[in-house]
């Protein structure tokens, strides 16, 4: 179709969230999924323990998440929000999903990281699917990840270790630059010093128990938004959708009416 001033549209408008949300095990993460609004929830580990949610069970390869993610694109529904929980334990299907698509026996085979860069194929396939979900059936996705301490090559200063998603470098960067916001959740630290003898000073990290929703690249974490949030937040689903533009319009469902184009 040719380009026309036509086809012009205003960007800016309040468009469903797209969330990538890691942290510190058992802080909380899968409850402040389940608190968004009407969510479904795509488990390819068994994360929801007691939360009451609606589940297409636990997803033990990359095909069937394709397949869920195709039946909430074409199927009516009323969900307003898609979790997939989590991000870290889709890693591996994806990886057994390029081996055998290439005839590996797994993805280490081909050497020199070209199994992790096939990997991507998968990768862009699954973000294409969400992002459907989101353009063309308006709900809002939420990436749940674990934490991982890796070591961080600044060109500006000496290495130093930081949080980051559980993810290969590659996917990661991938992930990241789709997503709307990276929220870090952690809880609040603080360091005492105390005297260990002999002059010496030790210092300890201590923690009160509060959550918090880090959303700004710090030296300790990844963290990025696109909504002008807060640096750290209480971790709590009401709080954290009073600083994204999109919660302060009623959402609507938009129904399938047609078969969506191959998102795989």
């Amino acid at each position: 179709m040719a380009i026309s001033l036509a086809s012009l549209r205003r960007s800016g408008a309040a468009r469903p969230p797209r969330l990538l949300v890691y942290g510190v095990a058992g802080i909380g993460k899968t409850q402040l999924a389940a608190s968004a609004p009407a969510p479904v929830f795509l488990q390819t580990e068994d994360g929801l323990g007691t939360i009451a949610a609606d589940t297409f069970g636990l997803l033990r390869s990359f095909e069937s998440a394709m397949e869920a993610i195709t039946s909430l694109y074409t199927e009516p529904h009323n969900f307003q929000t898609v979790v997939l929980d989590s991000l870290d334990w889709l890693e591996p299907l994806i990886w057994q999903h390029t081996a055998e698509a290439n005839g590996w026996k797994d993805i280490e085979q081909p050497g020199y990281g070209k199994g992790y860069v096939a990997a991507l194929d998968a990768w862009r396939a699954f973000l294409d699917g969400i992002n459907g979900l989101r353009d063309d059936r308006g709900m809002a996705v939420i990436l749940i990840a674990h934490a991982d301490i890796r070591r961080f090559d600044s060109p500006e200063t000496e290495p130093y270790d930081r949080y980051q998603p559980k993810l290969h470098a590659r996917a990661a960067a991938l992930v990241q630059e789709q997503v709307d916001a990276v929220l870090f959740a952690n809880y609040r630290i603080t360091t005492l010093k105390s005297d260990a003898g002999f002059g010496k000073k030790v210092v300890r990290g201590v923690t009160g128990g509060d959550r918090l929703l880090h959303t700004v690249e710090r030296p300790a974490f990844l963290a990025k938004n696109r909504f002008a949030l807060p640096e750290s937040l209480a971790l709590d689903w009401p709080t954290l959708a009073a600083g994204i533009p999109f919660y302060a319009i009623p959402p609507t469902t938009v129904p399938a009416t047609t078969a969506p184009t191959d998102r795989s």
